[in-house]
């Protein structure tokens, strides 16, 4: 049995390898273009109207002309406000005249009404095919799935997937992973471990 110290420093270990994989990588935007599009299809395939997405960070895709298309499409876009460690995120509603404020970790949030997403796109380090992600350690969106219970669409780039992520208690799975080639979906989940 693996105890919660060793899932700790394989978690940390994995980390450093994704951020140096990512780091040397040179950004490429029309994966960017790739992944978004995907996303998009994935989104309004479903009837959810509060879309929890993400302002990118530095190393991260850009969904900000994802956030411009579901605006357009009439679903409310909902960006992440980062609260003190160890709570659930605030979700702020985005348009595309919002002002948008600094946060903690150099994230931005939109200065709009608090709403709760029915459906989050959850941003990674690395993915698994039982559907398990690395986060960025701060246990973020963790906590997020558990308190809105909502449905959640991970993104990532092909590279970002690993044979294995290391798992604890309080790590929650997806229910989706779409990447720039599309969406990996749970029955896929048997074929791959054959």
């Amino acid at each position: 049995m693996v105890v919660p110290h060793d899932i700790d420093q394989q978690k940390s270990a994995l980390r450093e390898k994704m951020r140096s994989t990512r780091a040397a990588r040179v950004a490429n935007a029309m994966l960017d273009v790739m992944l978004c599009e995907e996303l998009r299809s994935a989104v309004l395939s479903t009837p959810n109207r509060n879309i929890g997405c993400v302002w990118p960070l530095p190393g991260e895709a850009d969904l900000r002309p994802l956030c411009q298309q579901l605006h357009e499409a009439g679903r409310n876009v909902l960006l992440p406000e980062t609260t003190p460690r160890g709570s659930a995120l605030v979700f702020r509603h985005w348009t595309p005249d919002a002002t948008m404020k600094p946060g903690r970790f150099g994230t931005f949030h939109p200065h709009g009404p608090v709403l709760q997403p029915d459906l989050l796109l959850v941003p990674l380090l690395a993915f698994d095919r039982a559907f398990n992600r690395l986060g960025y350690g701060g246990g973020y969106y963790d906590r997020t799935l558990e308190a809105f219970r909502c449905h959640a669409i991970g993104f990532a780039f092909n590279w970002q997937e690993v044979a294995s992520v290391p798992c604890g208690p309080h790590d929650r799975t997806l229910d989706l992973i779409v990447t720039e080639t599309g969406p990996i979906f749970p029955h896929e989940k048997e074929h791959s471990a054959q």
